[in-house]
């Protein structure tokens, strides 16, 4: 008759468990308070892990009160951009609707209309802020995501333009002149650049490319052509445009290309605008690269705030 193992006494309140070990059982002694049902939910989650190491749980993250600060202000901030975007859009649509552009069967070429510039910015800005604002409002991923890839896309464009310019600086004269040329030959066709040669004859006080004799070339104003309009210049190159100070004198100018330039010169500008506009911008460098850095940091800005909305939103997630 086999003699049975003497069992050890249990203490009051506890429960035997069986575990499997080498293909027996062992009876181990634990508590049957409500330690256990925290032991057996850590065996589970213990099991769980083994089985899916890479199972992560999300963890609720209340934003603070500095992140609310930042949303709204990212809100607020794009939505600066988006009215100013519809500005720049209705400023292109009216401008094309007032030369009945829209109306004909084709666009003008985007480099001699400017008020298709003036559109395509205006889209371009209005959608990013857009995005932006719907992202920073509804806590949006997705938004926020596509308006920090096209801000940095357009600062990617803008730096490598910048870029482009500085290395090509000495070929911007020859480039400057070829569109001074162009504005000048199509004076009479494109209104656009009719009032874009005027500011600048009126404003640098020149006339034509290198002199005002340029003014031959254009179809116009040369001996040749017919009307009252030959021989002459824009009455933007006069000394004194105006008519009474007030109204501008469109005839000041005729029949001055017929005169030598002693006399010309009582009546126009003699020198040209390409000299005078390079020295202009010349004397703008530091404005034009002070403004570019702050439009850089307005966009850098606006994608660190975005990021920190999508920190903020993003699950925070840590292991079991």
């Amino acid at each position: 008759m086999a003699l049975s193992r003497a069992q050890p006494a249990r203490p009051c309140g506890e429960s035997t468990r069986l575990l499997p070990q080498a293909s027996k059982l062992v009876e181990l002694p634990y508590s049957s308070s409500d330690e256990d049902d925290g032991y057996l939910a850590g065996d589970a989650d213990l099991l769980m892990a083994e089985q899916d190491p890479g199972t992560w749980s999300p963890v609720s993250n209340k934003p603070s009160a500095f992140s609310q600060c930042v949303r709204y202000l990212a809100f607020f901030w794009n939505l600066l951009f988006l009215l100013l975007g519809l500005l720049a859009l209705a400023v292109g649509v009216w401008g094309l609707l007032a030369k009945g552009s829209l109306g004909g069967q084709r666009l003008a070429p985007l480099g001699s209309d400017p008020m298709l510039l003036f559109v395509l910015a205006g889209l371009g800005a209005s959608a990013v802020s857009l995005a932006g604002c719907l992202g920073a409002l509804r806590s949006s991923p997705c938004l926020l995501r596509f308006f920090v890839g096209a801000v940095l896309t357009f600062v990617g464009l803008e730096v490598l333009g910048g870029l482009l310019l500085l290395a090509a600086r000495h070929r911007l004269r020859d480039a400057l002149r070829d569109t001074l040329l162009l504005c000048l030959l199509r004076y009479q066709d494109e209104p656009d650049l009719r009032f874009l040669v005027d500011e600048v004859q009126r404003n640098l006080r020149c006339c034509g490319l290198g002199s005002y004799r340029d003014w031959e070339s254009n179809a116009y104003f040369n001996c040749s052509a017919p009307g009252v309009q030959a021989c002459s210049v824009p009455a933007s190159c006069c000394l004194d445009p105006w008519q009474n100070g007030t109204v501008t004198n469109t005839q000041c100018a005729f029949g001055v290309l017929r005169l030598e330039d002693v006399a010309a010169g009582g009546i126009v500008h003699l020198g040209g605008c390409v000299a005078q506009l390079s020295a202009w911008l010349h004397g703008q460098v530091g404005g034009i690269v002070t403004g570019a850095a702050v439009l850089v940091l307005v966009e850098a800005a606006g994608v660190l705030m975005a990021l920190k909305i999508l920190r903020d939103i993003a699950p925070v997630r840590v292991r079991d």
